[in-house]
């Protein structure tokens, strides 16, 4: 499974003139005093002005409007947005604001009160982000909640889904290019003996897929198609098609090796399902804009004949479809 190169894969467009934070935190609250009259909406809030602002702000830059604001405000601009904004807009706005690792704090703790797809999530946030962003995201567990993002896992989960999952939220994994081919063609080995004995949660086979490099898994899955011939997610496709855990375990290698794939999926099936999963869509978007979503829309239109920017204004409407269009890069600003 061959990893392919990345580079310049955000669709995040920051301003080429950023004001300053508290000319933003300035702008913003302007926004949410604006007194201009819209036929739909009554009086209120100007929505444009906080996309125009927000969804053209990098991270850090998205950081430091929240402590500007803060400052001269004294509230959390979060808490204000919560009260001038509402559903599927308001919850893209709120976590698009978020700092990554806290967003992802809190995706993973909305994850454990649920069950079923939840399962996906919390696999989604320790297998596509880096080991230091996995990091942030487990530090800012402990900020907000007070426990471990390990010790909530484990009490919401049972069994093969509580092995696999504790161990992939726990992962610190070395993030270098360099692997070890002998080590590749023995695990590729022991992986093959358990999938075929349909041992699928063995402890060595969740061992090697929660610490092992992600370029080291590579190897593995590499050696794994050179020696019997299909790739290992043909191999586990062989399984029963109702089981659970045996679907986020391909979910979780395809996370690990080809992640664009795995949100091409997840798009597709947020997109073109009776009623909208906005859920999944704004997840994603907000998730990967400044990381990934242009080749993870690239391959979105290779796999479906339909650009995502079109597949998403299809299915969303006003200032939610707004705000994801900005973050894909696709508005005028």
């Amino acid at each position: 499974i061959q990893e392919p190169a990345k580079q310049n894969m955000a669709t995040l467009k920051v301003s080429s003139h950023v004001p300053s934070p508290s000319e933003d935190a300035e702008q913003l609250k302007s926004a949410f005093d604006d007194l201009t009259f819209d036929f739909c909406e009554g009086w209120g809030t100007n929505e444009d002005l906080i996309i125009s602002i927000l969804a053209h702000r990098s991270a850090e830059q998205r950081k430091l409007i929240r402590q500007t604001y803060h400052e001269a405000c004294g509230e959390d601009l979060l808490k204000t947005l919560d009260k001038e904004l509402t559903s599927d807009f308001e919850r893209a706005i709120l976590l698009w604001t978020l700092e990554p690792g806290e967003r992802d704090a809190l995706l993973a703790n909305e994850a454990t009160k649920r069950w079923t797809s939840s399962n996906q999530v919390l696999m989604e946030v320790a297998c596509t982000r880096t080991s230091t962003q996995l990091l942030h995201a487990r530090q800012a567990y402990h900020a907000r909640y007070k426990k471990s993002i390990e010790e909530d896992v484990a009490h919401h989960t049972t069994g093969d889904f509580r092995k696999l999952l504790v161990s992939l939220v726990s992962s610190y994994r070395y993030e270098g290019d360099e692997v070890n081919m002998t080590l590749a063609t023995q695990e590729a080995k022991l992986i093959h003996e358990k999938i075929k004995d349909k041992h699928y949660s063995d402890e060595d086979v969740i061992r090697i897929l929660s610490t092992r490099s992600k370029a080291q898994i590579n190897a593995t899955f590499n050696r794994y198609q050179d020696e019997h011939g299909e790739e290992i997610l043909k191999s586990l496709e062989e399984g029963d098609e109702d089981d659970k855990f045996l679907g986020l375990l391909r979910s979780t290698i395809q996370c690990l090796t080809r992640p664009e794939l795995y949100f091409v999926d997840v798009l597709r099936s947020a997109i073109n399902k009776t009623g909208t999963d906005e859920g999944a869509l704004t997840r994603i978007v907000t998730t990967r804009a400044e990381i990934d979503l242009k080749v993870i829309g690239e391959e979105y239109q290779r796999r479906n004949s339909i650009p995502l920017e079109k597949a998403i204004t299809k299915d969303t409407r006003g200032d939610y479809e707004k705000m994801l269009v900005a973050l894909l890069g696709e508005d005028d600003a």
